[in-house]
């Protein structure tokens, strides 16, 4: 029973959070677990746990007696998330072009075709669930509980914020050829590679933050 309950949540949690990245849920939107359920076919405890875990991430506000609330998008909070992002992501890749194992090292090697592919097609949705696949197994990789604990916090945020305004800043087959630069130098075992195409992938990233919107910090 606790491994069914597991499974569901999980399937739950990767759901809603594809729907709250790719904006099918909009910024400032209230829901419920009802109505969640109804959407998902799946009951209201693994979706409460779900919502638990999107609360801690910052991608819903849990509020006491007056629902969940799909939080809003911020710049400035954006920004500084990727003065965190930078320095952890860095670390991750640098440990899981280390540490991975032979089976993940042909895994990354997939991915970095599969978001080669991706580019070619310009698919955001298909980018978004390669993305999401390449974050899940830098962290397993990486064996690094703190980085991954860390990098948790913020996937998804950046995966919104990149969502919500790629169309008019951003250059999607060029994220994607940046996001296989570095699964192509994990895969390679090359720990500097990894870092640097981190920092490229990054710089691009604070760029298109940047651009969306005139900022005074």
């Amino acid at each position: 029973m606790a491994d069914d309950l597991l499974t569901l949540t999980d399937r739950a949690y990767t759901s809603l959070e594809e729907l709250i990245v790719t904006l099918q849920l909009a910024p400032g939107s209230a829901v419920s677990e009802a109505s969640l359920s109804e959407r998902l076919g799946i009951g209201r405890t693994p979706i409460r746990e779900a919502l638990q875990r999107l609360g801690r991430e910052r991608l819903v506000r849990i509020l006491p007696r007056r629902g969940v609330i799909v939080s809003e998008i911020n710049v400035k909070s954006q920004l500084r998330l990727l003065e965190l992002r930078r320095e952890v992501e860095r670390l991750l890749a640098c440990c899981a072009a280390r540490r991975s194992t032979p089976e993940e090292r042909k895994r990354f090697a997939e991915l970095a075709d599969e978001f080669e592919r991706g580019a070619r097609r310009n698919d955001d949705i298909g980018f978004m669930r390669t993305d999401r696949a390449f974050n899940e197994l830098c962290l397993v990789a990486a064996r690094n509980e703190f980085t991954a604990s860390a990098m948790g916090l913020m996937q998804s945020l950046s995966r919104r914020f990149w969502y919500h305004h790629y169309k008019q800043a951003a250059d999607l087959p060029e994220t994607a050829r940046l996001h296989a630069d570095i699964a192509r130098a994990i895969a390679r075992g090359k720990e500097a590679a990894a870092a640097a195409a981190t920092d490229r992938l990054l710089d691009r990233i604070e760029a298109f933050t940047r651009a969306t919107v005139n900022v005074d910090l």
